[in-house]
């Protein structure tokens, strides 16, 4: 019978480490003794003394613990939770680094995935550094060893609720009541019995979505309602799935609204619905989408993944037609609900399944003069493939995810379609998350 290997023992004593790189997570990278060390809070070109947390055949981790030579680019972090919170990884550096920093990752991974360089660079866009996430999913956890409930994000490298009392990447509203929520939770009779806590924010007004596994006691639902009356949190709850999710207080429809002023639209959606996190860089990437895609009067444009209508709506106001197209139906209703709110009739929204070949479709047919894109995580590889065989003069690319962007760059390219301009946008500051824009042409 094999035997479990023991884990390695960690040293007790921290260790000095020169710092020479940064890691796509965040972390510092170094060597000790020939062997690559991950070190939270660490930058490049500093000398940090860490501790080890772990240590791997590769590679070990650690924590710094005390910075012997500051990078310049070192700040002191807002937030007192930044070092322990898993919400932030860059806190201690410059946010005009942090960007720079993104900017590298983008042409690194559009070199290495795609074999691409843009022809222009794109000037990063930028907005507030603190106080900018709009929609977030809160942990909640009652621990009855120290009789005190968490609320808020998981600690970094591990599953365990970071113990916070504030916030400072949350809107006010949330960030600086967390202290309010934790105590909330721990009154209640059922707090064993809550997880998370969804928050969205629109214009006007905040939503809590509270899930629960249990049945809420009236006194229960009576203080949950109290608190949110006296903030003025819309409140839902949530027993069972998403479907379940149902409006408690205030009395009316299901929805928040945020606005794009410069094209003059409101924009509503439910609590659960994908919405960008970051309102200021949100109206400034749907102004900069359109700008590149340079739309005329006289054009049909096809917007894919197209959501509630985030891009659709606002290019619908200079184009001829708009076709929006998603995979989830009750995105599409969305859309459809939004463009009735306001008043556009030049826009079309559809479902359907985007790994499937676009021309099987009616709308594939109808030619369309230039694409906006705006794919998850994975990418859009299936539509990227077949894209092309609708001849758009222009396509702007917008992806939350450097590498799987990089990679359709690369199938772009083979198809004929070059990369005239790319740059990144810091939808979330303070972390590692790379949000970025691209333009292609025919070569």
């Amino acid at each position: 019978m094999a035997r479990r290997r023991r884990a390695a023992r960690l040293p007790a004593d921290p260790v000095a480490i020169e710092i020479t790189a940064l890691s796509h997570d965040g972390r510092g990278i170094g060597r000790v003794e020939g062997k690559t060390v991950f070190v939270d809070g660490a930058l490049p070109g500093e000398q940090v003394n860490f501790l080890y947390t772990q240590r791997r055949g590769r590679f070990d981790e650690g924590r710094a613990l005390e910075v012997l030579r500051a990078s310049p680019e070192r700040v002191t972090p807002r937030c007192p939770h930044a070092a322990v919170c898993g919400g932030c990884s860059l806190q201690h550096q410059a946010p005009q680094a942090q960007i720079l920093t993104k900017q590298g990752v983008l042409l690194e991974q559009l070199q290495h995935f795609g074999q691409v360089q843009p022809d222009t660079l794109l000037p990063p866009l930028t907005g507030p550094e603190f106080g900018y996430r709009r929609k977030a999913r809160l942990g909640v956890k009652y621990v009855f060893k120290k009789e005190t409930a968490l609320v808020g994000f998981r600690e970094k490298r591990n599953s365990f609720l970071a113990e916070i009392d504030q916030c400072h990447v949350l809107t006010e509203d949330i960030g600086l009541r967390i202290s309010e929520l934790r105590s909330l939770v721990a009154s209640l009779e059922g707090r064993e019995a809550l997880p998370q806590i969804e928050v969205a924010r629109g214009d006007d007004a905040t939503a809590l979505v509270l899930r629960h596994l249990a049945p809420l006691s009236a006194a229960d639902q009576a203080r949950i309602q109290d608190f949110c009356v006296t903030h003025g949190f819309h409140l839902y709850l949530q027993p069972a799935g998403p479907d379940s999710v149902h409006k408690v207080w205030p009395e009316g429809a299901e929805r928040l609204h945020y606005q794009l002023p410069d094209f003059g639209l409101t924009l509503a959606f439910h609590p659960l619905d994908f919405t960008q996190v970051n309102q200021a860089i949100n109206r400034r990437m749907v102004e900069l989408a359109l700008a590149l895609l340079d739309v005329r009067s006289d054009e049909r444009v096809l917007d894919l993944f197209c959501g509630l209508g985030n891009f659709t709506l606002p290019l619908a106001t200079n184009a001829a037609e708009v076709i929006g197209v998603e995979g989830e139906k009750a995105m599409v209703e969305r859309g459809r609900e939004n463009a009735r709110l306001n008043g556009l009739n030049n826009v079309a929204f559809h479902a359907a399944d985007l790994t499937r070949p676009l021309t099987e479709t009616p709308w594939g047919q109808l030619g369309f003069d230039k694409i906006l894109i705006d794919p998850p995580r994975s990418g859009a590889l299936e539509v990227v493939t077949r894209m092309t065989e609708l001849k758009p003069r222009r396509i702007v690319y917008v992806s939350c995810n450097p590498a799987t962007l990089a990679r359709d760059a690369g199938v772009l390219r083979e198809r004929g379609y070059g990369l005239r301009q790319a740059g990144v946008m810091d939808m979330f500051p303070h972390t590692t998350h790379v949000e970025s824009i691209a333009v292609f042409e025919p070569d």
